[in-house]
């Protein structure tokens, strides 16, 4: 505890504190300070730095959450809510503190230390680095650094939706402040912190399917039409291929509409989704158009082996798994080897299928 903390705190308390189990207020010339603990003291003006230190980590804290940290309302909560502030009495949590607190937010982990002041120091990195040593990882201090973490994977491949789970890993930022820390998590997933305080006030606005594609105008107008014409089964797709667990960490609070749910799951993450995003409007534009074919009967000969296989390898691209497919596991149906197999045997020269032609006047 500083000079600057217990004067602030004299301050404070001619209008009265009362905060996280600890009370401070005036009485005639001096001041009276509690905690539930069950500590009261009465206190001379000349002996307040004194008597003030007893109290020394409600006060610091008092003093953090009000003269350190960040102000604005989301950013405050969510920070609170790393070291569950809302839940744990201040010598528990200091105590927890003192050892470091772990929080994850998605793929993040947030590691919240304290100093000697009360002061809160942040450790953030990918969760799959926990425990790395900051010689094991490349080291930031500027949170601008983490617009270039977020845009590309461990294989370097651009992330065009902030919240996939592929975000990559070696990196630490291991010595941020309170500001700091939610700025750079606001670069590596933009609106989660505003939207989980949003909900968790009850005031998120959710705009369901119907009425972000009612928005929809130019080349993305086109969702609209197959809306009218597939309705709530094709969204159901939609849902299932973009907005799982799987492939965003948000959890999807938007329906069909008003009054029609999806039969998707909505997914677990922390920090909810409040309207279809523009990747998956995008998609959808782009499924609109495959979807308005006319579908046709073709005649393949396959063994039974050979459909599973095909099963195999739509099933290891839709969820991302042709990466871990060892080219020695012969056995898995997506294995390169297998696969080249399967091409060499079942198509022709132009790479049809069986030498089926897509087209009948191909024949």
């Amino acid at each position: 505890m500083n000079a600057d903390q217990v004067e602030a705190l004299a301050e404070a308390a001619a209008d009265g504190v009362e905060f996280d189990g600890f009370a401070a207020g005036t009485e005639g010339e001096g001041y009276v300070l509690a905690s539930e603990e069950g500590s009261e003291s009465l206190v001379h003006a000349d002996d307040f730095a004194d008597r003030a230190a007893e109290y020394a980590d409600h006060v610091t804290n008092w003093y953090f959450w009000h003269a350190v940290a960040p102000q604005a309302q989301p950013r405050w909560a969510f920070l609170r809510w790393l070291e569950d502030a809302e839940n744990t009495r201040v010598p528990d949590r200091y105590d927890a503190l003192h050892e470091g607190v772990v929080s994850e937010w998605g793929q993040l982990q947030v590691t919240t230390t304290l100093s000697e002041d009360g002061r809160r120091s942040y450790d953030l990195r990918h969760a799959d680095d926990a425990g790395a040593g900051t010689d094991e990882v490349e080291t930031h201090d500027d949170p601008l650094d983490a617009r270039t973490i977020a845009k590309h994977d461990d294989r370097g491949r651009y992330r065009p939706l902030k919240t996939a789970p592929t975000l990559r890993t070696g990196w630490a930022f291991p010595d941020l402040g309170p500001a700091e820390l939610v700025q750079t998590v606001d670069f590596l997933y933009p609106a989660t912190v505003q939207n989980w305080h949003r909900e968790r006030a009850g005031e998120l606005d959710v705009d369901h399917w119907e009425q972000t594609i009612a928005r929809q105008s130019g080349i993305y107008g086109v969702v609209e039409t197959w809306n009218r014409q597939e309705g709530h089964d094709h969204v159901n797709w939609v849902a299932e291929a973009c907005c799982e667990d799987s492939q965003c960490l948000k959890r999807r609070e938007w329906e069909y509409d008003d009054e029609t749910d999806l039969d998707v799951a909505g997914g677990d993450g922390e920090f909810p989704c409040r309207e279809p995003c523009s990747l998956v409007i995008a998609a959808a534009r782009q499924w609109t158009k495959l979807e308005g074919e006319q579908s046709r009967t073709y005649e393949f000969e396959l063994t039974p082996s050979e459909k599973e296989q095909i099963e195999a390898i739509i099933d290891a691209v839709a969820e991302g798994r042709t990466e871990e497919i060892r080219e020695a596991d012969i056995y898995d149906g997506a294995n390169r080897y297998r696969t080249r197999f399967l091409r060499a045997k079942l198509f022709d020269d132009e790479d049809a299928l069986c030498g089926v032609p897509t087209e009948p006047d191909e024949e």
